[in-house]
């Protein structure tokens, strides 16, 4: 679970609501995100694996897990501090978090964030 509250400092309180609805709440909401991760490349004919999951997830323990669970994103993780927590943000952190803990982050192919059932981002990169 992490908490989060959208609102931009240089837009009006209306405009702020306007934008960001209920999201806009004063005190934060939360959300159960669902995190993907999708790896590409060269699978190795000795292991016929590309990476071990297990490093993959120890991978995303530290990426994610450490840094944003049970967290307020705009309070705790100064990446949010000065960049608004949509869930396109949250792809873009989480995906450069990746990138910093991977020792092949050039597989790294897509991160993938669920925010609910219906409102899902896909980031590649770019």
């Amino acid at each position: 679970m992490m908490v989060h509250y959208r609102y931009i400092p240089h837009l009006s309180i209306e405009d702020n609501k306007r934008i960001y609805g209920k999201c806009n709440h004063i005190n934060g909401h939360g959300h159960n995100y669902i995190v993907k991760v999708t790896l590409y490349g060269e699978i190795d004919p000795k292991t016929g694996m590309l990476m071990n999951l297990a490093d993959l997830k120890e991978y995303m323990e530290e990426a994610i897990m450490e840094k944003m669970d049970h967290k307020n994103l705009d309070q705790d993780i100064e990446y949010f501090k000065n960049v608004p927590s949509t869930t396109e943000n949250v792809a873009v952190f989480v995906w450069n978090q990746m990138k910093d803990v991977m020792d092949h982050p050039e597989w790294l192919y897509e991160v993938e964030i669920h925010e609910t059932e219906n409102n899902i981002v896909k980031y590649r990169g770019d």
